[in-house]
């Protein structure tokens, strides 16, 4: 389901073999080379299409075309002639995005003058690029006499881009050209346009040599085309189609053109598609893609469906048709539009992205340096009167900038740090610190000891809860307020305890309220804050009917609450000391965790996951629910491949390209994608919630809603644990917990998973 990357293959075709000399370099290197043909380019042509041109006032047109055409490899011309006839001859060379040059790769096509086996009479040598004033196509007139004419591309690393063109004596035989027409069929209206579609059929004839070839081309300049089969065109508007036809001596007819307007069939679709644009690249601190960005575009429609996308550059720049993400490698700050048009001929209103693209700097390796200072009052053994306050600094040298801060105390799990930390518990303490740069360089944890004595202090209350998020979120409803380390050694979040059933709303404000002035009186908030967070309380509704939470525990990190899992199928997972658990750590395969202990109807399913997907990609995997009993289904021997096919799977991947279904998605069913998923940086812990009741699914991230879906298909049921699914396996009333590996490549960690009935 997924596509690996060509960015960096896209990249070093883009360099060539010349020692990373890019094509600004080449384009300097051969500015020489490129004035030697100005005297041959006799009739230059902005048109994709090769056609004979005239050779000056007064001059007859050339008696043959041979054309040369270039793409993205280096080891080859895509088309060259082998042979020709002597006489006058229209010369084309195009290497432009019509003949496939994706990456804006320069070549050239120069024939050789200085070996005495060859002939020497036809200095050519014609430098193209899809990015150059003329688009990359190229026509110059000459002269061939017999004998042979040895070409080849001139730029460094392009040598194998070579050939021989053997040129024979004009006989004079046949010279006329063949006889070529085309007819073009399908429904009409009383307009005379063709409905939905229309089929052009050309036909050649020659007494002569034989018909060698027919060619056509769509629109006023596109480029021409073999033509092997009838040409259907359903896009609704004006068309032209040019067509012709050479016969085995070169002579090649006048070109032809018929011209038609195809209609809409009377749908009665109004509404245009609708699109989304993403950019995807490897970014630095400030957003930036570094040496490349990618545009991915898609759309969809409902009605007649998708008929193009299409795309243009900077302001004003002109549409071209979408086929494949856009490539961007130009340092600089860039805009793409796009839009679509469906098959009636709705047009979407045009939207754009904007983003920057900069060089990568020299590679950071160099680690931050962390230091602790604990502060506070000392007995006369040295030990840290009633509490003690430690403060991490970080500093890094490599030119990143410190990325994070985080800590561990008396061997807890790592924190963020973001500001001073209160110990206030009697005893002998222990805090491991460390730092992450820009670069992802993280420095080996550095320990600080201390002891912190009686001196009329109460020892700080267990946290209610377990909350780590970087604001102060009640509920669903995020405040802005930081969430601090208060001096329990509990987080705000985590003393708010909006997770507990409360009976009442009035009951949960006054527990919110007194647990506010006391922060506010140790000074952890300041009046504003303290206001901001208790109007997040009323807004969340909690405590009022259907808005109680009342979680229970599915996995607490402890081994007791993993071994209550069972996992199926391939791939793995495992229990790691910071009481997260983590997939496709050491066996490859898809695979399945499942909670078999019970079956849950409608619920709200809370987790946090993180992607840890080895190098520069993102992880694939999902959160399985309502499937039936996994171990001897009768329509699917394969247990992990049960909740796949009779449960559903909401998505978790953050890609910006491969498989269209990116996080919150039901898969196969109801895409999202990372514009609506609200993306969050590689590394960083999100939190999911998944809330099924009846068929609705919703799904929101960070406290977000990213999905709704609605199930609409059958009728709902219980089926027995292990039962035939019935003919709609998607509806259950009911069903099964599980958490999907892809394999090793797909390292996703979850914690903290809990559920409520709801």
């Amino acid at each position: 389901m997924r596509h690996p990357s060509r960015q960096r293959q896209r990249q070093r075709q883009r360099q060539g073999p010349g020692q990373g000399q890019g094509p600004g370099r080449l384009w300097t290197a051969l500015v020489a080379s490129v004035a030697l043909v100005a005297g041959l380019l006799t009739g230059l042509t902005g048109s994709a299409a090769a056609r004979p041109v005239p050779g000056g006032s007064g001059a007859r047109a050339a008696e043959q075309v041979l054309t040369w055409t270039a793409g993205d490899p280096v080891d080859r011309y895509l088309s060259a002639p082998a042979t020709a006839v002597a006489g006058r001859t229209a010369i084309v060379f195009e290497n432009s995005r019509a003949t496939g040059n994706t990456t804006g790769m320069p070549h050239t096509l120069t024939f050789e003058v200085s070996d005495p086996e060859f002939n020497s009479d036809v200095p050519l040598n014609i430098l193209a690029s899809p990015d150059d004033a003329r688009g990359g196509r190229y026509t110059a007139e000459v002269t061939l006499t017999p004998g042979r004419y040895r070409f080849h591309c001139a730029i460094p690393g392009h040598g194998a881009m070579r050939g021989i063109l053997t040129v024979t004596e004009n006989t004079g035989g046949d010279t006329a050209a063949p006889a070529v027409s085309a007819r073009v069929e399908g429904d009409r209206d009383t307009d005379g346009a063709y409905l939905g579609h229309a089929t052009v059929t050309v036909t050649a004839t020659d007494e002569g040599s034989g018909v060698d070839r027919v060619e056509y081309a769509t629109g006023a300049d596109g480029p021409w085309q073999a033509y092997t089969a009838p040409v259907v065109v359903n896009t609704t508007g004006t068309h032209t189609i040019r067509y012709r036809a050479t016969d085995r001596d070169g002579n090649t007819s006048a070109e032809q053109s018929v011209h038609f307007t195809v209609a809409a069939p009377p749908s009665g679709d109004t509404t245009p598609p609708e699109t989304s644009g993403t950019v995807g690249g490897e970014r630095d601190d400030q957003g930036r893609y570094l040496d490349t960005a990618t545009v991915t575009v898609t759309a969809s429609d409902t009605g007649s469906g998708v008929g193009r996308i299409e795309y243009a550059t900077g302001a004003d720049g002109p549409w071209q048709a979408y086929t494949a993400p856009v490539v961007v490698n130009t340092t600089g700050t860039h805009t793409i539009r796009y839009r679509a048009t469906d098959r009636d001929g709705n047009t979407s209103a045009e939207q754009s992205v904007h983003f920057t693209v900069v060089a990568t700097p020299a590679p950071d390796r160099e680690p931050p340096v962390t230091a602790a200072e604990v502060a506070g009052r000392l007995n006369s053994d040295g030990a840290h009167v009633t509490s003690a306050r430690v403060t991490v600094n970080a500093a890094d040298t490599g030119g990143s900038g410190v990325a994070r801060v985080e800590y561990s105390l008396d061997g807890g799990p790592y924190l963020a740090y973001t500001a001073p930390v209160l110990v206030d518990r009697v005893g002998f303490h222990t805090v491991l610190h460390r730092a992450t740069d820009g670069a992802g360089n993280t420095s080996q944890a550095r320990r600080t000891t201390f002891t912190v004595a009686e001196g009329g202090g109460v020892p700080a209350p267990g946290c209610p809860e377990w909350d780590e998020r970087l604001t102060v979120i009640v509920g669903t409803v995020d405040s802005g307020v930081p969430n601090r380390m208060t001096r329990s050694r509990c987080t705000v979040n985590e003393l708010i305890e909006d997770e507990k059933s409360w009976s009442s709303h009035a009951l949960f404000l006054k527990h919110v309220g007194t647990v506010l002035d006391g922060l506010l009186s140790d000074g952890v908030l300041d009046a504003r804050e303290r206001r901001e967070i208790r109007a997040a309380a009323e807004r969340s509704g909690i405590g009022r009917p259907g808005q109680n939470t009342g979680y229970r525990s599915l996995f607490d990190g402890t081994r007791s609450s993993f071994d209550r899992w069972q996992h199926v199928g391939g791939g793995s997972f495992a229990l790691n000391p910071d009481g997260s658990m983590t997939s496709g750590t050491d066996r490859g395969g898809m695979g399945m965790l499942w909670f078999p202990q019970r079956r849950y109807g409608d619920f709200s399913l809370k987790l946090q996951w993180r992607d840890d997907a080895p190098g520069g990609g993102n992880a694939n995997s999902g959160v399985l629910v309502r499937f039936p009993g996994v171990h001897d289904h009768p329509e699917e021997p394969r247990p992990e491949w049960v909740a796949v096919m009779f449960g559903h799977e909401v998505q978790i991947l953050d890609r910006p390209d491969g498989d269209l279904y990116k996080t919150g998605s039901v898969y196969g069913f109801d895409r999202v994608g990372l514009a609506g998923a609200g993306v969050t940086p590689k590394g960083a812990w999100n939190d999911y919630e998944i809330r099924v009741v009846g068929q609705t699914y919703s799904v929101l991230r960070d406290g977000v809603l990213i999905n709704s879906f609605e199930n609409t298909g059958g009728q709902d049921f219980v089926p027995p644990r292990g039962g035939d699914p019935g003919s709609d396996g998607r509806r259950y009333a009911s069903g099964y917990i599980g958490l999907q590996v892809h394999g090793t490549a797909d390292v996703i960690s979850y914690r903290d998973i809990r559920i409520q009935e709801l």
